[in-house]
């Protein structure tokens, strides 16, 4: 009786071993992913972020799970959507948008892996050690923004040589890039002999009045900063641009895409698809983001709306049209 009964246990716990370990496959990771802008699960970034996890082996629903949480552009609201994602008990964070968001992230946590996608020195604010190796939770991506302001410059005089007077629409000091960023665009309106007109929009409600200013001090030209209240809100300066016939530069495709004139900038679809695969599903897989060092994109892209220059009266020069990686008919 004892020998059956003990073979009875043995079989037992036997079928209960395959069960167990299919409980613990079932329980599948959960990346959350914190954003400073409005809700778009469904954008163009966030669809390169997930084939990025499908090309590592992560497929959303099958054997990963995203948890969203936005802004919705106010910074006030970053610290308790990353601390909700720390109850959460998540695997990682993704903090995208802003610098703040990933400083955000890190103030709620120093052991869940932060994966950031923002523009900024990640070393300048406390976020990493050196960007070889960071060092800490913190590693991802940095977009160079602020010193492309020449390249913007020489793009807009090459589309707007009359402008001798050109508006730079800047975030204010509330804006972490804000004197580094100005100062590059002065010194580039400087090297080409152009004047500039900074008009601050330190918030949504400021954007109006910017351009109140831009337009009463007659610039011939607008450079847009690469703000993330600024992107938030793209929909909105571009249509602003357009009533007020201003040719305008933007940092991003998002612009040209919603009828800017031209974009100038990282190609931020293909940097999301780099983060899915070469940050996020390696740290899944066990590597550590102290160990992986923070990458800028190897990739600009200018973007002609050549419906937006027809609208505007111009005359988009070949040169421009030769060299542009996307042209909006």
């Amino acid at each position: 009786m004892r020998r059956r009964e003990f073979i009875t246990l043995l079989g037992g716990a036997a079928a209960g071993w395959p069960l167990a370990a299919y409980a613990q496959q079932a329980a599948m990771p959960v990346i959350g992913f914190l954003d400073f802008g409005r809700p778009l699960p469904n954008g163009r970034t966030i669809a390169a972020f997930r084939q990025g996890l499908a090309e590592a082996g992560y497929i959303e629903g099958r054997n990963v799970a995203i948890e969203f949480r936005w802004a919705e552009g106010q910074y006030d609201r970053l610290p308790a959507l990353a601390a909700d994602l720390v109850h959460h008990q998540v695997a990682l964070i993704v903090a995208t948008g802003s610098l703040r968001t990933a400083i955000a992230a890190k103030a709620a946590t120093s052991t869940i892996p932060i994966v950031i996608a923002a523009g900024g020195d990640p070393v300048k604010y406390g976020l990493a050690a050196s960007l070889y190796r960071p060092g800490s939770n913190v590693t991802g991506m940095t977009f160079i923004t602020t010193e492309l302001a020449g390249k913007r410059f020489d793009l807009l005089r090459e589309m707007v040589p009359q402008a001798t007077t050109v508006a730079y629409l800047s975030g204010g000091p509330r804006f972490l890039r804000f004197e580094n960023e100005q100062r590059n665009m002065l010194e580039a309106a400087r090297a080409l002999g152009r004047h500039v007109i900074v008009a601050e929009a330190s918030s949504d409600r400021d954007i109006e009045a910017a351009f109140e200013t831009i337009v009463q001090r007659q610039a011939g030209a607008l450079i847009v900063g690469a703000v993330p209240h600024f992107t938030s809100n793209s929909d909105r300066i571009v249509a602003l641009a357009e009533r007020h016939k201003i040719p305008a530069i933007y940092p991003f495709r998002v612009y040209a895409l919603r009828d800017g004139l031209m974009s100038y900038g990282a190609d931020i679809v293909s940097a999301f698809r780099h983060l899915g695969v070469e940050y996020v599903g390696r740290i899944l897989k066990g590597e550590k983001p102290a160990d992986l060092p923070v990458q800028t994109p190897t990739k600009y892209e200018l973007v002609v709306n050549l419906k937006t220059a027809k609208a505007l009266g111009l005359e988009v020069p070949p040169t421009l049209l030769a060299t542009a990686d996307a042209v909006i008919e």
